[in-house]
């Protein structure tokens, strides 16, 4: 792959999620080759720290906005005053999500499965209805949706009901809008990361009782064959940045796993 500074000169790139994990990483790759990058969050300490370090690669490359990627308002707002801000859009990133909450699913309450599928499934729904109509200004463009192995290849992530149901849904949304936009020369992947060292962890909820429906599996010799470990956000940021560039022209609705073949084993 063509790791030259100028691989993404003149191009400006959105990413949600982009104060920590997967999407930091992504926009920070971005911008050592030469992209604008909005970054979309709920802004914070990190990422302020993100504003401040791909500013740090480039000066002015990179401003924050405070986005819930589930709230319309937000996003078309913020959509509108990035392509102001860098003259138009060419690459969009939507990577935000969240785990949610984990139960059984007769001890799911309501609440807690809609907010997962706001977050995950709307916020990707809502990111790519607003950024399409500035892809089509630029007459061509590359969509990058973050998926998982969960709900695609995995299905033993037990209280997860919620977060797999979006994750299918956003590789169906991916291939239904890949051959949508394709007229529009817009492409369109989705990537299905495995184990990844992030903080998404972080705000996920255990409710009920998830031990009574956990059926047990070993793993001998582990669950992740070729690193016998997590991936890092960096190795996810090398295939979105492909997928984001020219290289990858021919390539739209596919369905990418990078999780060090853990899938295949589980």
């Amino acid at each position: 792959m063509n790791q030259e500074p100028s691989r993404f000169q003149g191009k400006t790139a959105i990413v949600t999620g982009a104060g920590s994990g997967i999407g930091r990483a992504t926009a920070v790759k971005l911008a050592k080759q030469g992209a604008n990058v909005a970054l979309f969050d709920l802004v914070d300490e990190r990422t302020h720290e993100a504003e401040v370090e791909l500013n740090g690669i480039r000066e002015g490359c990179a401003k924050s906005y405070d986005v819930d990627t589930s709230d319309p308002k937000r996003v078309e707002q913020a959509v509108k005053e990035a392509a102001e801000a860098f003259g138009g859009i060419d690459i969009v990133f939507a990577n935000a999500g969240i785990n949610g909450v984990l139960s059984p699913i007769d001890e799911l309450e309501l609440e807690d499965w809609q907010k997962t599928l706001q977050v995950n499934l709307d916020g990707t729904f809502l990111t790519i209805k607003h950024t399409v109509p500035y892809l089509k200004k630029r007459g061509k463009g590359s969509i990058i949706i973050t998926s998982s192995v969960n709900g695609t290849r995995v299905f033993t992530g037990f209280g997860m009901i919620a977060y797999s149901t979006t994750k299918a849904g956003q590789v169906a949304f991916a291939k239904m809008a890949a051959l949508e936009l394709a007229q529009f020369q817009i492409r369109v992947n989705v990537i299905c990361p495995g184990a990844i060292s992030t903080n998404i962890g972080q705000s996920t909820k255990v409710k009920g009782h998830v031990d009574e429906i956990t059926i047990p599996i070993e793993y001998p010799e582990g669950g992740q064959p070729l690193q016998h470990g997590s991936g890092e956000p960096e190795d996810v940021a090398d295939l979105v940045a492909f997928l984001a560039s020219d290289e990858s022209r021919h390539i739209t609705g596919a369905q990418i796993f990078i999780d060090g073949a853990e899938s295949l084993l589980r």
